[in-house]
């Protein structure tokens, strides 16, 4: 029987080393107290609510989940001379959830411009040094506007019912409980002043143009609308602040708006009476647009509304509007209108693509508002479902970005002259896509904004930088001479100023809207990138797509939450990601990681003292009694520069017979015996955990790219090593050489270090330069 030969290799003698000291160390230091598990990839089962029949595990609904709904008959009169809307509503409210209703929650979000809202006075406010004169007048010299909802009835029946208002919100008694199953129907009348938009940055409002006398109006909040009731929080009865957007259920909507004669009007729905409101010549244009697919058809030309815009009429019209399974409405009107569209092929369906917009949106405008809303419809529906309603609307609302179920408000206005920067043009486009992509998240898959704003400006900013990227693929002339569309967030290079800035004014995207210091990056930016990573560097394109288009598929008309979300992406993708949801969604913590150390080392069989030391942990004082394999560190003492020149197994005859024992010639043949070893040491001194890519330079001008997975950082969240075992001779290591994770630091980045210029450095040679 041949004597017992143990191979120790590189691997063995470094990880014995380390357990064996680890090991002492606790055997000789005094007890410590515990710690809670403070892993960064334990599961999120402490963040997470236990699954129930309403809201599976999977991230599925349950078998017993609902939704209350709330169908609406509205009738609206708009005083155009007095900036006034006037309104009377008939809400049919039904209980489909499990628990007796004792009252009803009504949102009034006009009422957070009343005169005596809370909302201007929730933050802290210092003397500027300087101010816009605009800025100025409305902070200390201009009187209030007097804005909010002026209930003038709530009744049942034409008999009042009990009611109290709480700021934005309105609780209705009612006269008797509603049961599981039923519906109560009652009616609310109002009116409100309406606000200018463009100088309070509201949602919706009006816009003056004093050239020629006219508003344009784009509506929204305008009636008392129902809060939603659900398994999560009962009640959504959170005020309405302002940042905070809307929490708000489905139904079917009935709505009769009145404006002037000489209005040009859209809204929400299917427009009912178009006959009566359209001219012969308007009809005719619309059924040429219905079937256009290349290009806008112009229902009101430029010519024609700078005519109508110089008359005022007397007289009215009213608007008929049905739209079936929608969780808001919203409309615009104006006499100044342009007005084209074109047919959109969703899904083997026809969507029309609207646009309206005063002359002082032109040419910007009629370039690129349809196209960019039949783009939009298209590359959305390719990432999640096909657009389920049968129109988009974008119209030209001054400073304006603001989404409701088929139609937005956009902002992107050229010079006097029409002319336009390359900025204007990929703001409005972006804001474009932005606003008609709401459509989907959260007009359809109906996440509660005033509670978790992200879910729907961050899902929607990640399929709007998508959609960006694929308007540039498809329409190259429109962004030329640059060679991608200029996408302002989603790539992880944007997002690092944000992530590395004064923690004391960062929040977690998991917080409410109304927390968080800078909500552009936190709701937006943030989220978005994060998506963006888990695509293309996490997960992967096949397994992320399907596992986003499964989410907003299972949640279509429903409303899910952020652990609907996460649990989806797991369950539809198989991959754990925990760790991710957890850095990114729940924390601050920010990427850094570089490269601390590379040692290069060779093999020999000569016992070395770290060898020895290895050995003698094991019983083993003669090393002349084992069969191994040392390595040299080419920097230490023991180092010879001839295990360099010979190759490794003249060095190392150990390992040569080792072979020769253990495998036949032919296996022999297929193995090729590294001369090179490197130890690369990674450090990680920011907070994330994310997937270790690494790029190794070789000396004959190859490189190889290797991804380590996160989990690489499981047991040690500061530094780990990895052995590179190669022929080649190592030039230099880069980590995430392609900015793919947010690095926030690529100082440490690179081996060796790259030297940089200092600032005298630059200056001389740009003198030289000079």
């Amino acid at each position: 029987m041949k004597k017992a030969k143990f191979l120790f290799t590189f691997l063995l003698a470094v990880f014995s080393l380390a357990a064996f000291a680890q090991e002492e160390q606790q055997e000789k230091s005094e007890p410590q107290e515990g710690h809670i598990n403070q892993n960064k990839f334990r599961q999120l089962y402490q963040e997470f609510s236990t699954p129930n029949q309403y809201r599976t595990a999977s991230g599925a609904p349950g078998p017993a989940y609902y939704q209350n709904t709330a169908d609406y008959e509205i009738e609206v009169t708009l005083d155009d001379k007095n900036q006034k809307l006037s309104g009377f509503e008939t809400i049919t409210y039904t209980n489909n959830s499990p628990d007796p209703l004792e009252y009803l929650w009504v949102q009034l979000d006009q009422n957070v411009r009343a005169k005596d809202s809370k909302s201007p006075l929730r933050n802290g406010k210092e003397l500027e040094p300087v101010n816009r004169p605009s800025s100025f007048v409305s902070d200390y010299i201009e009187e209030p506007f007097d804005g909010g909802f002026n209930i003038q009835e709530v009744s049942k029946d034409g008999k009042p019912l009990k009611y109290i208002i709480n700021q934005t919100m309105m609780r209705v008694d009612l006269p008797e409980t509603l049961e599981p199953g039923d519906d109560f129907e009652f009616s609310i009348k109002w009116w409100y002043n309406i606000n200018d938009h463009v100088v309070n940055r509201g949602r919706s409002g009006y816009e003056y143009f004093p050239e020629d006398g006219n508003y344009n109006y784009v509506i929204a909040q305008f009636f008392p609308r129902m809060a939603v009731y659900n398994d999560v929080e009962g009640w959504q009865n959170y005020q309405f602040w302002g940042s905070g957007e809307f929490a708000l259920p489905f139904g079917d909507y009935n709505v009769k708006i009145t404006v002037p004669a000489d209005h040009i009007l859209d809204g929400t729905g299917k427009l009912q009476n178009r006959k009566k409101v359209f001219s012969d010549k308007m009809m005719k244009r619309y059924e040429q647009a219905k079937k256009s697919f290349d290009k806008p058809v112009f229902i009101v030309t430029e010519e024609e509304a700078r005519e109508a815009e110089k008359g005022f009429s007397n007289k009215t019209k009213t608007w008929e509007f049905e739209a079936k399974m929608v969780r808001d409405f919203a409309f615009t009107t104006s006499r100044k209108y342009i007005w084209d569209m074109q047919a959109v092929d969703v899904g083997g369906k026809n969507v029309m693509a609207v646009s309206l917009y005063p002359k002082e949106g032109n040419p910007l405008w009629e370039d690129y508002s349809t196209k960019t809303v039949a783009h939009t419809l298209k590359s959305y529906s390719d990432h999640t479902f096909d657009y389920p309603y049968h129109k988009a609307i974008s119209v030209h609302a001054k400073n304006q970005g603001m989404e409701y179920p088929m139609i937005c408000w956009n902002y992107g206005r050229p010079n006097p002259d029409g002319s336009y920067t390359d900025r204007t043009k990929f703001g409005m486009i972006s804001v474009i896509i932005h606003e008609v992509g709401h459509n989907f998240f959260p007009m359809i898959v109906n996440s509660d904004e005033r509670q978790w704003g992200w879910m729907d400006e961050g899902l929607n900013s990640f399929v709007e930088y998508m959609a960006e990227q694929e308007f540039g693929e498809k329409y190259p002339e429109a962004i030329a001479p640059l060679d991608k569309y200029p996408s302002r967030r989603g790539e992880p290079t944007k997002i690092t100023s944000y992530m590395k800035g004064n923690q004391e004014y960062i929040a977690p995207i998991m917080s409410n809207p109304e927390n968080v210091y800078q909500l552009g990056n936190n709701a937006y930016g943030k989220p978005a990138t994060a998506l963006n990573i888990l695509r293309e560097t996490v997960m992967g394109r096949e397994l992320f797509d399907y596992a986003f288009a499964t989410y907003a598929k299972r949640w279509m008309f429903k409303h899910p939450t952020p652990e609907d979300f996460f649990r989806t992406m797991e369950d539809a993708s198989g991959i754990d990601l925990d760790w991710y949801w957890r850095g990114w969604f729940y924390t601050t913590d920010y990427v850094d990681m570089g490269v601390k150390d590379v040692k290069s080392y060779y093999i020999t069989d000569q016992p070395t003292k770290e060898g020895k030391k290895v050995l003698s942990n094991y019983g083993i004082e003669d090393p002349s009694q084992v069969q191994a394999v040392y390595v040299v560190e080419g920097a230490s003492e023991e180092y010879n520069a001839d295990l360099e020149k010979k190759d490794p197994l003249e060095n190392a005859a150990t390992l040569k017979e080792y072979m020769m024992d253990n495998f036949t010639e032919q296996e022999r043949k297929k193995m090729k015996v590294p001369k090179h070893f490197y130890q690369v040491t990674f450090e990680k001194p920011g907070g994330l955990v994310m997937p270790l890519i690494v790029a190794y330079n070789y000396k004959d001008g190859t490189s190889e790219k290797v991804t380590y997975p996160a989990q690489i950082w499981r047991r040690n969240d500061k530094e780990v090593s990895r052995v590179l075992a190669t022929d080649k001779v190592l030039e230099s290591v880069v980590v995430d050489p392609d900015m793919e994770t947010a690095d926030v630091n690529t100082e440490n980045n690179a081996w060796p270090k790259e030297e940089k210029p200092n600032e005298f450095e630059k200056f001389k040679e740009q003198q030289t330069k000079d």
